[in-house]
């Protein structure tokens, strides 16, 4: 299967050294349980890989960092403010900036939870964890200019709990966590820029622009390695897709934003019919 648009040179940093290996997968652990923010993406932006993380042992057990201040609530408890107010537009920052956070967890989980992938697969989700750590940085400045710091207002844990259920398989987790999460934001981003514009928050549209642009590559490089995976075992990807959907009793809702969407490999015929522009 070719890569398409997704091919890209990787930088191996390979000289057989198992110590290496060791050390690499050690400093992903360190970057994805380090609490600090800012030190987390420090870490992340320093990190390289070596091949031998194909075949490297991992760690038995291991949880995200966050700062030790953050609230996490049921997502039902977490606040919702006009955009009218510098406060209502820094609870939405801290929302979106909640999630890219969790990006950089769940990039760095892929890299270090399965073992045996290609190495394209591993330089692919550290590519991720550094475009979610610099998305994490360009809302943390964001917030500061809105009188407001990440664990400052409550948050959820769903995207870490996705990452807990996908756990066991990587299919399932190229599926359900970049093809169904990530993915929601593709749909909903351009909503909430509509919204900011119109109270000209000028600023926290750049963010999103650049967010939202960045955000289809990562659905595809989802899409890609699901396909891949679905090959190797001989799956049909579309089929395979809806069934996972329905076995995690997971729906896609609208808005659907099918160029987007489109743009990170998705079929018509893995999303609702009703949702699609016709044509």
């Amino acid at each position: 299967m070719t890569r398409g648009p997704l091919n890209a040179a990787l930088v191996l940093y390979a000289d057989g050294n198992d110590a290496m290996t060791h050390s690499t997968i050690a400093l992903l652990r360190q970057a994805l349980e380090e609490r600090d923010a800012t030190a987390k993406c420090e870490r992340v932006h320093a990190l390289q890989l070596d091949a031998g993380i194909v075949d490297a042992p991992r760690p038995a057990a291991w949880a995200p960092g966050r700062p030790s201040g953050l609230q996490l609530v049921s997502p039902r408890d977490v606040p919702v403010r006009g955009l009218g107010t510098d406060a209502g537009r820094a609870a939405l920052v801290h929302a979106i900036a909640h999630i890219e956070f969790n990006a950089i967890n769940l990039a760095l989980d892929a890299c270090l939870r399965f073992a045996g992938m290609p190495e394209a697969y591993y330089h692919d989700w550290l590519s991720v964890a550094k475009d979610e750590a610099r998305h994490f940085e360009l809302l943390a400045a964001r917030m500061q200019e809105l009188g407001c710091c990440y664990g400052d207002l409550p948050a959820h844990n769903g995207l870490w709990e996705a990452a807990e259920k996908t756990a066991h398989d990587v299919l399932v987790r190229m599926a359900l966590v970049p093809r169904v999460l990530e993915a929601r934001g593709l749909d909903v981003t351009p909503g909430m820029i509509n919204r900011l514009t119109e109270v000209r928050d000028h600023d926290t549209v750049r963010a999103l622009r650049v967010i939202l642009d960045e955000e289809v590559r990562h659905v595809a490089i989802g899409t890609h390695w699901f396909r891949w995976l679905c090959e190797q075992r001989g799956l049909a990807p579309d089929a395979t897709f809806l069934r996972l959907l329905a076995e995690h009793d997971t729906r896609i809702r609208p808005p659907i934003n099918w160029s987007a969407r489109s743009a990170a490999g998705f079929s018509r015929d893995e999303l609702p019919a009703d949702l699609l522009p016709r044509g």
